[in-house]
């Protein structure tokens, strides 16, 4: 259980999805994809609890059915950050809240963690997401993939590794340069403030080398749509007027960031696979027909009030 502000997990579970319909309640695995889901949440060790927030009955029995904590919101909620926001009077104590997609069953709970945790270290901060490295051209060029660049710098507490790394090293060599593989800072223990999010190829390369694809640190990332947000900011988003960029691209974050707000980015190894088509709930069928020992481990206090 973590000690810092307390942090719940709301998975907002919509009934309506054109590509895949009905998608929360298939069980072709002998499980909802919504159940999946929670259970996946539950692995993280930092939220005090998790819930569901949907806009239909049907997926708040199923919910019911597995145990699980569950709100019912309005069906006129514009997005998932909408329906979380809507959430905050029956969640009192909940100082930051984290918004885990209801098609993301194979997110890590040390990925949830990691997000509350930036929330944790840069107190100023008004939201946080993730991003992953970009290898492969199709990645970086595929709308569907959203881009993400950001102000990368390293985690507080890297700062005096590093220079004890650039002083050994200038002691080896005072006239040798650190090359780019030899950077005092692990990718995972960099993080920083989001400058633009696009479904364009972001940034821009004026000349291509397909080194660009393999270069350390990365040069592209593709954004991973999990947001932890503090609960002020929640209170003020339904306010916010849709802006001209979130219009263009169809990207929500851009309101914030149009807004004034700081969106802080950490970065997983650990690319998420979203469930939108029947392929895709396919696949992750047979991924976890393959799977062994599917047990999540349970926290002990939950969200009170709630269905």
């Amino acid at each position: 259980m973590n000690s810092g502000p307390t942090s719940y997990v709301v998975i907002p579970a919509r009934m309506h999805s054109t590509r895949l319909p009905r998608k929360m309640l298939l069980r072709e695995t002998g499980k909802s994809l919504v159940q999946h889901t929670y259970e996946a949440a539950r692995r993280a060790r930092r939220p005090r609890g998790d819930c569901v927030a949907t806009d239909h009955e049907e997926i708040a029995a199923e919910v019911r059915s597995f145990g699980g904590q569950v709100f019912l919101t309005s069906s006129d909620c514009p997005s998932g950050t909408d329906r979380i926001a809507e959430l905050l009077p029956k969640l009192p104590d909940a100082q930051i809240l984290v918004n885990v997609q209801g098609d993301e069953p194979e997110l890590s709970g040390e990925t949830i963690d990691r997000v509350i945790e930036l929330l944790e270290r840069h107190p100023d901060v008004s939201m946080a997401t993730l991003a992953t490295p970009i290898r492969r051209r199709e990645q970086l060029e595929d709308p569907a993939c959203v881009k993400v660049v950001f102000a990368a710098e390293p985690e507080p507490g890297d700062v005096e590794k590093g220079d004890r790394h650039l002083a050994a090293n200038e002691s080896a060599d005072e006239n040798r340069p650190i090359a780019r593989s030899q950077s005092p800072f692990s990718t995972g223990h960099l993080s920083g403030r989001a400058l633009y999010f696009s479904r364009s190829p972001i940034p821009h390369a004026r000349q291509w080398d397909d080194r660009l694809l393999t270069a350390d640190p990365p040069n592209f990332w593709q954004h991973i749509g999990l947001y932890a947000y503090r609960r002020e900011f929640l209170a003020a988003w339904p306010n916010l007027p849709r802006s001209p960029l979130e219009k263009l691209e169809s990207l929500e974050q851009l309101r914030a960031l149009e807004a004034g707000h700081t969106i802080w980015v950490g970065v997983v190894d650990e690319p998420t696979i979203g469930i939108d088509t029947p392929a895709d709930y396919a696949a992750f069928v047979r991924r976890r027909l393959e799977a062994r020992g599917d047990r999540p481990e349970a926290r002990d206090q939950r969200p009170e009030g709630a269905d």
